[in-house]
């Protein structure tokens, strides 16, 4: 059952940061850090994150917790729904 999902909420998912922050994540649980402090600078609980996402709360949960085995595309778009997005660089690259 999906629930409606209003306005407001939808506006606590802009994060809308001073400066562009980076953060190099080599594994699960440094993504799922991420996407929990996303959460909660955003102000919500993981149910309306995830309702927001278009995704369930376990897989949320998961995400945060830094389950290896997720589905990418659903990470994907978690990420983007916190307007944090994936750089893929080659070990060594230098800009």
């Amino acid at each position: 059952m999906k629930k409606l999902v209003n306005i407001a909420d939808q506006e606590k998912m802009k994060i809308t940061a001073q400066e562009p922050r980076q953060a190099l994540a080599k594994d699960p649980a440094e993504i799922g850090k991420i996407v929990r402090q996303a959460r909660k600078e955003a102000g919500l609980r993981q149910a309306q994150a995830a309702a927001l996402c278009g995704v369930g709360t376990r897989f949320l949960s998961d995400l945060e917790n830094g389950k290896p085995t997720l589905h990418l595309g659903k990470v994907l778009k978690v990420l983007h729904g916190f307007g944090l997005h994936v750089s893929i660089k080659r070990k060594g690259f230098v800009e």
